[in-house]
């Protein structure tokens, strides 16, 4: 019963262990589904689940038709305008880091979003092309389709080289496209959660310096290969400075000063957002003007920079992918599948918490799938969201994917009829488009001094994750942070935080004994907590901890075991007599060394002492004869609290039947009890044959307080002879938060065992 007494609480109930909790509840039998049960139902077939299977499959089934025309169109309608000329833009700009003609940019712009359309379920992110998936395919075709490096660079030839590469790209897209597919049928949407945000973080900063990188050839008009190897960035840059003598003036001056325009407007952008009805499209202002001065300038001709060029209208066939390139990028396949699908799943829930509406994680890598699939297909490239461009979306007001279909509206009129326009623009200004967007990820650096203080694991993941993708590439490097993240978690794991706890401020509350001053420790009790799963690569970790709480039990039982035998020794010639008071020394003893004492009999040292042929029982608290040192041990109960323990693998029983009984504790008349253990551990340790004569189910209790109260009473018991009938024990929590122990004894005196618990004496 617990009765409030202002903000305090009072508690009356007995002393629990986990038996007599479950004699007096009766605990109810339910049925847990196995796995065939999960199966059956998963492939079970009714017109509710076909239907609730449609909806899910095609969410805009679902919200379409409540979709409220009068009071969304309008927004969505200038969202739609405002991200897809932003699309058009980053379309072309992303282009040149997958190292395709830029017109297959607008593809990869133009077919995801429809296809998102109709299968995703957020309703404010973008997709379309992102600078990291755009850069991993870009690696892949720099890999398989590298470089003229023959210089002749003949219109021929590069046409054909340019044909290569584009069937690269579609290859590998149309791969992670099926690879995303599959992993939303299989419902494996959690493996985004091994991708943990500082890992996220770290990657998408190294990313947006291979990008940086990537774009100087661009900005200073230099011929630089591709170097898709380990440590690439340093043989592109090696490349760059080396040509920097033959760079075109021109195209750097006009990079500089769109990097500082764009930096300049869309820090404004950030800084007046609560002030500005709309963000200000510098994308597409600065875009119009440098097309506009190329074209009446004639800079092509002039100051022989790099345009674009004639944009390929309208559309091509849809093609197959290469079996002979889907061969040889499988695992850059995978690689790009899970990039592209975390960083859209984690703005999608972004956007999902702030507006307050669910999204699919499995129905998400279905919708990317088929989108990477489709635009595969047609040519283009990888596609997942981009985070400048989701914005943009989401603060003009979009409500719903109506938005990105009207965006796609305005990529297919600049693919079917206006594309002509952008030719005369150079590729420098392009680049320096696409730098202007990685401003959102390069100020990521700033997450290092705040996760050091945070969390310090979480720090050097994310400078080990950044390290790894900078110098081995994103592909291997991604790999490496995953392993290297995975084995923080077990290295976390493998070494648990294990303290030694103390009763605090005289309550039922127990903490960590050194940071607390108000504490109380029962005589002879230690309290162990282990703050983990405990498992096969911990076990011995915890056994070795809890030797340390008070003092190794294997090596007292060899004392112990030694001293007999030098005591029998004795007693055979004389030396030692037994009196009423005890031992007593007879004549000088023989010293016998430790190598005499074992008398090559290691293993019987490990066996429990035995006195049972000796006149008196000896006890090894009191004074022992001359000669003979055993340590002392001054403890004589152990309550490991298991509330923090989530589960025990096979390995560790094992380990922990030993530590308990075999040779070790029990053996030294300590008593151990476990506190807190999880629901279901007892059923797992009795099927595992964990209890025996020495190791009972009555070692387990509801709480550590539970443990300690019966601890306390039991010596009491045992320490005054008058208390020979069983004790009630009742424990009540008064509002000083002391606790008074009041026992109901048969025609006992009661006074003996009350003087043993007042709160002045024992504590409690």
């Amino acid at each position: 019963m617990v009765e409030p007494v202002g903000n305090h609480y009072v508690i009356a109930r007995p002393v629990y262990s986990e038996n007599a909790f479950n004699e007096e509840h009766e605990k109810l039998h339910r049925y847990h589904k196995t796995f065939w049960d999960h199966l059956k139902l998963y492939f079970s077939c009714s017109p509710q689940r076909a239907k609730k299977i449609a909806l899910r499959l095609f969410p805009v089934v679902s919200w379409l038709p409540a979709y409220r025309f009068r009071e969304w169109i309008l927004n969505d309608i200038i969202s739609g305008i405002n991200t897809g000329l932003v699309a058009v833009l980053q379309g072309l700009a992303f282009a040149l880091l997958v190292n395709v003609p830029p017109s297959y940019g607008l593809y990869a712009a133009f077919f995801p979003v429809l296809v998102y359309f109709i299968f995703g379920t957020s309703r404010h992110i973008s997709v379309g092309p992102f600078p990291v998936l755009s850069l991993m395919v870009g690696g892949v075709v720099t890999r398989l389709v590298p470089d003229d490096s023959t210089g002749n660079g003949t219109s021929t030839n590069t046409s054909a080289i340019n044909d290569e590469r584009v069937m690269v790209a579609a290859s590998v897209t149309f791969l992670s496209g099926v690879v995303q597919l599959l992993l939303g049928i299989f419902q494996f949407g959690f493996i985004v959660i091994y991708l943990s945000q500082s890992l996220i973080s770290g990657f998408t900063t190294a990313a947006a310096i291979h990008v940086l990188v990537s774009q100087l050839k661009f900005m200073f008009q230099l011929s630089v290969p591709g170097f898709n190897v380990p440590f690439g960035i340093i043989y592109t840059l090696e490349s760059v400075f080396s040509q920097i003598t033959k760079a075109n003036v021109a195209d750097l001056v006009t990079s500089l000063i769109v990097l500082l325009i764009v930096f300049v407007v869309k820090e404004m952008n950030d800084r007046y957002k609560e002030k500005l009805p709309a963000p200000i499209p510098i994308e597409l202002l600065v875009t119009i003007l440098a097309a506009l001065i190329s074209y009446f300038v004639n800079l092509e001709e002039k100051f022989d920079v790099a345009v674009v060029g004639k944009l390929e209208e309208g559309f091509h066939a849809p093609v197959a992918p290469d079996a002979d390139i889907l061969q040889k990028c499988i695992g850059d396949g995978i690689s790009i599948a899970i990039v592209g699908f975390a960083v859209a799943f984690s703005v999608a829930k972004v956007y999902s918490i702030k507006h307050d509406y669910p999204i699919d994680g499995n129905q998400e890598l279905i919708a990317f799938g088929l989108g990477n699939i489709v635009g595969g297909s047609f040519k283009g490239f990888a596609s997942s969201t981009a985070l400048s461009r989701s914005g943009v979306q989401e603060s003009t007001g979009g409500k719903t994917q109506i938005a990105g279909i009207i965006s796609s509206v305005i990529v297919l009129v600049v693919i079917l009829a206006i594309g002509f326009l952008l030719a005369p623009l150079q590729k420098s200004v392009l680049a320096s488009l696409a730098l202007g967007n990685l401003k959102g990820m390069l100020m990521q650096f700033k997450e290092i001094g705040i996760l050091w203080r945070k969390d310090k694991y979480d720090c050097v993941i994310w400078v080990v994750t950044f390290l790894s993708a900078i110098f081995l590439g994103l592909d291997i490097g991604l790999a490496a942070a995953v392993a290297f993240q995975l084995l923080t978690v077990v290295i976390r794991s493998q070494i648990p935080s294990c303290t030694v706890l103390a009763n605090v401020g005289r309550s039922n509350i127990y903490r960590n004994r050194k940071d607390y001053t108000d504490i109380y420790e029962p005589e002879g009790v230690k309290i162990f907590r282990c703050s983990s799963p405990i498992f096969f690569a911990n076990i011995e970790f915890f056994r070795e901890k809890l030797i340390t709480v008070g003092f190794n039990p294997l090596r007292v039982l060899r004392k112990r075991n030694k001293a007999l035998r030098k005591i029998r020794k004795m007693l055979k010639k004389g030396e030692l007599q037994v009196t009423p008071k005890g031992l007593i020394c007879m004549a000088n003893p023989t010293y016998e060394s430790e190598e005499e004492l074992d008398n090559n009999k290691i293993e019987e040292l490990d066996q429990p002492t035995i006195m049972t042929d000796l006149p008196i029982r000896i006890n090894w608290s009191t004074d022992l004869p001359p000669g003979i040192t055993v340590p002392q041990v001054n403890i004589h109960s152990i309550i490991l609290d298991f509330s923090s323990v989530s589960f025990l693998d096979f390995s560790a029983m094992t380990v922990l039947r030993k530590v308990i009984s075999i040779h070790e504790f029990v053996r030294l008349d300590i008593d151990i009890y476990i506190a807190g253990a999880y629901d279901g551990l007892l059923d797992k340790l009795e099927r595992s044959a964990f209890f025996d004569e020495e190791i009972k189910p009555s070692m387990f209790f509801l709480t550590i307080h539970d443990a300690v109260l019966h601890i306390l009473l039991k010596k009491d018991i045992a320490n005054s002879p008058k208390l020979k009938e069983p004790v009630m024990l009742k424990t009540t929590l008064n509002p000083d938060y002391h606790f008074v122990v009041q026992c109901e004894i048969w025609k006992q005196k009661l006074e003996v065992f009350i003087q043993g618990l007042r709160p002045t004496e024992s504590g409690l």
